[in-house]
């Protein structure tokens, strides 16, 4: 969701032949990053319409979700650095074709099955785009004398924006479209074709190598001096992840068994609020001093978690969607600090590999608590429940981001 800084590459500052100018591939390659994020997302609203359909538990549903960080994950290991000697344009390229394929998957194999191994292949196309893409925007960017700050911000939007997009324009279709669990897939179908098209026609920006170096997945490096902000800072990664994939996996259940309210747009809607809240407040804090910013996000998630807690008791739905607003803009800050906690304590040589690992134990966040929460729900009413991970996810909050300030 948040990437890594780019490594330093040297761009070429005149296109070659054929390609489009800097500055329009910039604008290219944000517009493909955000139609993807959006992809990845646009499920959510539609998880209980295959619910309602094909009668399978919480938990299988659970499981569809989790496909996807498990996707996220094996790619993140396993070539989520190959840009850098391969090229960013290819990696981008491929990754739009690998959700062009789980999109017509989705399309021609609507079963379970078909589903998790859609939702697995999207995660793969998203696990080889998020620091590719990063890399890219800041390399163009700076080969078309963009201000870091517009570069900065394009990036958060096109990463945590264009996930935000995704349940809310699958919510809009659904509640329009007398055949939801189609158009959406087409539309996207056709954009991440275009969208290949005139990724084609960006320049490089990383010069091929003669000789490519020797194949190895993605190192994972603990900073031996600096363990304990490490772990400390894995814990609020994960924490965060765990409440973003619990919205995203599980916010038609909750809005139905809490509220009573079968609405598709609303179940589109309360992911795009929380996430939407996390890149806004990204931005807004970015100058903020890493301490402050660690305070003032355990505060707006605490205060946000809080708030959802009170609003399943009271089944009210301003306040879930407040709270979740709230809670957003506190853990997008969380997970940033925690980017920049581990960026600061890690060796110089080995950060990426640092950050490498901090991005896998996010998205075993986004696999594990949906997964022990739908398994949960058949054991006990849907309030109990999300009282208890939202008194859970407020403890690893308050408790991960007090070690990061202690060390």
């Amino acid at each position: 969701m948040t990437t890594t800084a780019p490594p330093t590459q040297t761009p070429a500052q005149t296109p070659a032949s054929g390609q489009l100018p800097h500055g329009a591939g910039f604008w290219i390659i944000a517009l493909a990053f955000a139609t993807q994020m959006a992809f990845c997302a646009v499920p959510t609203p539609l998880y209980a319409i295959y619910q309602q359909r094909d009668g399978f538990p919480t938990i299988v549903l659970t499981v569809i979700f989790a496909a996807y960080a498990v996707g996220v994950m094996v790619s993140l290991y396993l070539a989520g650095h190959i840009s850098d000697w391969l090229g960013r344009r290819r990696v981008i390229l491929g990754s739009l074709l690998i959700n062009l394929f789980a999109a017509i998957l989705f399309l021609v194999w609507s079963d379970v099955a078909g589903l998790v191994i859609a939702r697995f292949i999207s995660g793969l196309g998203i696990g080889i785009l998020t620091a590719t893409a990063t890399a890219h925007l800041s390399e163009l960017g700076a080969a078309a004398n963009h201000a870091k700050g517009r570069v900065a911000l394009v990036s958060t939007f096109a990463n945590l924006g264009g996930i935000g997009l995704g349940p809310l324009i699958g919510g809009l279709i659904t509640t329009w479209s007398a055949r939801p669990l189609i158009v959406p897939y087409v539309a996207f179908a056709v954009i991440l074709a275009v969208g290949a098209i005139l990724v084609a026609f960006v320049p490089e920006t990383v010069e091929r190598r003669e000789e490519r170096p020797a194949y190895r997945p993605q190192q994972v490096a603990v900073p031996a001096a600096g363990k304990g902000a490490y772990w400390a800072a894995g814990a609020a990664a994960f924490g965060a992840f765990a409440v973003f994939g619990t919205f995203m996996g599980l916010s038609s259940t909750f809005l139905v068994g809490l509220l009573g309210l079968n609405s598709h747009l609303l179940a589109g809607l309360a992911p795009f609020v929380v996430f939407m809240a996390a890149a806004l407040a990204q931005i807004v804090t970015v100058r903020l001093a890493l301490r402050r910013q660690i305070v003032l996000a355990v505060v707006l998630a605490a205060l946000g978690l809080l708030s959802i807690g009170i609003a399943a008791i009271v089944t009210s739905l301003p306040l879930f969607l407040v709270g979740g607003g709230v809670a957003g803009a506190g853990i997008g800050i969380l997970f940033r600090a925690a980017l920049g906690t581990v960026a600061a304590v890690a060796d110089a040589e080995r950060r990426g590999e640092a950050l490498a690992g901090i991005f896998l134990i996010a998205y075993a966040g986004m696999t594990v608590p949906p997964l022990l929460t739908a398994a949960a729900l058949s054991l006990w009413p849907i309030g109990a429940v999300v009282v208890g991970l939202v008194a859970l996810a407020a403890i690893l909050v308050v408790t991960s981001g007090s070690r990061m300030l202690r060390r």
